[in-house]
């Protein structure tokens, strides 16, 4: 099958607020499967007044969110626009939207960043809006990534992704399986912010705590953590299950031994969702740069751990997207009923013409 939709960009806008990430993809159909190769790549970060509003989206009136839903389109429009300059234009753009409500028990997810508006404002054909077809497919509507783990990044035995949540995809037996796994960057750039800073660069800060018996435990009998996948995770869970726990505890312990508690949480929970027998674990996301949480996840487990190089690393997801969206446009399917438990597997995302 030769793909009539090969090169665009992918957008990622993460739940730990950094900013946009863009990386500018093309995709060949070969005979052994999928390859890719990047253009360029680059993160926008957001203006500190834009973050907030994004931060509190989920307390807007509908009148408020919708108009955030266009200030949001038209800011990714005009960057990208600025980014791609004189070049030649993409065949496409696939935009994953910043996920503001994510309660797939409920039939609910919505993504802001108004499609529409990127295709008007560019006139680049646009994909948006990825997950809304599975969930109505009583799927989870998350993970995404699991379909490019399996045909770009397939060499890998696991891979993991630590973001705002960490995220794990792996086959088992024929079937791709992925879910999240627990809060990470959300969680541990919550808590450095109370020392004012906008996250523990390599891990120094949690190197320096010590562990908090009771908060590993407290932490760790969270029902989600004995529940079975199909399963994800969104911010809504985590304001209502983990940061009153957090929130308590910092009246008693230093915020390094708090931080310190997390990264052990965390390492302690991805140890127990590794696939035994597995040949390597692939590490992407901003939190494979948080060198302590590498660490201390390779203590857990003999599995060989690959933290690739940076370009991988830090747009692996908006590469991924980029791949969802020239999929949507091939009409071949783009989400995995294994991955979400949805009905069935689909073609997601809404097309805007450019």
């Amino acid at each position: 099958m030769k793909a009539t939709f090969c090169n665009g960009i992918g957008i990622m806008s993460g739940t730990s607020l950094d900013g946009i990430d863009l990386a500018w993809c093309d995709f060949n159909k070969t005979d052994s499967g999928w390859a890719h190769t990047v253009r360029k790549a680059t993160t926008i970060p957001y203006e500190p007044s834009f973050k907030e509003q994004l931060k509190h989206a989920t307390e807007l009136s509908a009148y408020e969110y919708a108009r955030l839903d266009v200030a949001l389109g038209e800011l990714i429009a005009e960057k990208i626009k600025q980014w791609i300059g004189q070049d030649i234009k993409p065949e496409f753009i696939a935009s994953h939207g910043h996920t503001v409500f994510h309660q797939p028990h409920l039939g609910l997810t919505t993504q802001i960043g108004s499609g529409a508006v990127i295709a008007s404002r560019t006139g680049i054909t646009t994909v948006c809006d990825f997950r809304t077809s599975d969930v109505a497919l009583h799927g989870q509507g998350a993970p995404l990534v699991p379909i490019g783990d399996e045909l770009l990044f397939g060499q890998y035995g696991a891979c993991l992704n630590l973001g705002g949540f960490s995220n794990i995809s792996f086959k088992r037996g024929d079937q791709r399986i992925a879910f999240d796994i627990s809060p990470c960057n959300m969680a541990l750039n919550h808590l450095s912010t109370k020392m004012g800073l906008a996250y523990d660069k390599d891990g120094e800060i949690a190197r320096s705590g010590k562990i908090i018996g009771t908060l590993f435990d407290q932490l760790n009998q969270i029902k989600y953590y004995h529940t079975e996948p199909p399963k994800s995770l969104g911010k809504e869970w985590f304001e209502a299950e983990m940061l009153p726990l957090l929130e308590q505890t910092v009246l008693v312990h230093s915020i390094p031994d708090c931080i310190r508690t997390v990264v052990e949480h965390i390492a302690f929970q991805i140890a127990k969702c590794l696939p035994p027998n597995t040949h390597n674990l692939l590490i992407t996301g901003g939190g494979a740069h948080h060198q302590f949480l590498i660490e201390q996840i390779q203590k857990q487990t003999s599995i060989p751990i690959i933290v690739p190089d940076d370009l991988t690393i830090d747009y692996k997801e908006a590469i991924v997207f980029a791949f969802l969206g020239m999929l949507r446009l091939n009409n071949l399917e783009n989400c995995l009923q294994s991955v979400t438990g949805a009905i069935r597997n689909c073609c997601g995302g809404a097309v805007y013409n450019g």
